[in-house]
């Protein structure tokens, strides 16, 4: 049956997702999981010392309240010590009714709260997990962020930050993905399986457009279509995504620039001429031209 504005099919109805992830990856891929209609269950740690009532002890909650209700939004947060025994007894009460469990330690973390993955399999054969890290394989005990596996993937251009966490939330996509995965093959087979989802990869995966020379400087679309560029406006920018031949023409045509084809649009008059044009042309006028000429652009202030 298709799913309809009203009432979205839900995948993961039925499925109990336990998460012991801080920060932004684990919970957003959370989020996923509960907004596919997965049952979640989040446990953290204790608020630090001295912390006000309601504090989380998840740090995501103490900077930046706003985006924690976000993701935690229909999930069951409880608090639980792990490295006590009486968070431990609240773990695995959890573990025991749980399908998928999702972490973001280092496996050696993981191994000292009793979580690595041959302990918990023979424990809970039908359980999955998948273990949110920074980097693969030998490398999930390094040290790293969203910022350093976006440096390491050709992702950050001058000294500029970039203007989301691509790598995190790419991760907690594919991390939303692999539950899926997970529940699919214990359908088939009964057991759990253990996914590894590394940020660095996610990050890699973001930036394979770059790395097949789609992107580079004076490609298609980084900057050598003079119809896939961001342009000064009168009173603004203008991102101009006019990268099929009919878009181009289009665009070409208002910009005064007649029998436009694939050549053109790579040539360093092309671009002059139509540069000139949009610096005559305000945010309002341009988005009437968007409409009237079917032409994909988004105008920005300054």
């Amino acid at each position: 049956m298709a799913s309809t504005p009203n009432k979205p099919l839900l995948p993961l109805k039925g499925v109990r997702v336990l998460s012991l992830s801080l920060n932004l990856p684990g919970p957003a891929a959370l989020m996923r999981c509960q907004q596919m209609g997965a049952s979640c269950v989040k446990l953290e740690p204790p608020p630090p010392p001295g912390a006000a009532p309601g504090t989380s002890g998840d740090p995501m909650g103490l900077y930046n309240r706003p985006a924690y209700e976000i993701m935690h939004k229909g999930v069951r947060v409880a608090v639980a010590d792990l490295k006590t025994e009486k968070g431990q007894k609240a773990l695995h009460r959890e573990l025991a009714k749980t399908d998928v469990l999702l972490t973001s330690f280092r496996p050696s973390a993981l191994t000292k709260l009793g979580l690595d993955w041959k302990g918990l399999h023979k424990l809970y054969p039908a359980l999955s997990q998948v273990a949110i890290v920074g980097a693969p394989g030998e490398r999930a005990e390094e040290p790293g962020h969203d910022l350093t596996y976006l440096a390491e993937n050709d992702l950050v251009g001058g000294l500029e930050l970039p203007p989301t966490l691509y790598a995190d939330m790419g991760g907690s996509l594919m991390a939303s993905e692999a539950v899926l995965k997970a529940v699919l093959l214990q359908l088939k087979g009964g057991k759990g399986s253990y996914f590894e989802v590394a940020l660095s990869v996610a990050a890699g995966y973001l930036a394979l457009p770059r790395s097949w020379g789609l992107t580079k400087p004076g490609s298609a679309v980084g900057g050598g279509h003079a119809g896939y560029r961001v342009y000064p406006c009168k009173d603004g920018r203008v991102a101009v995504a006019a990268l099929e031949p009919h878009f181009a023409k289009s665009l070409c045509a208002a910009a005064g620039i007649q029998n436009a084809n694939i050549m053109t649009m790579f040539s360093p008059a092309t671009h002059q001429t139509i540069a000139d044009y949009l610096l005559t042309m305000t945010r309002q006028a341009l988005d009437v031209l968007a409409t009237d000429h079917d032409i994909p652009l988004y105008t920005l202030s300054k």
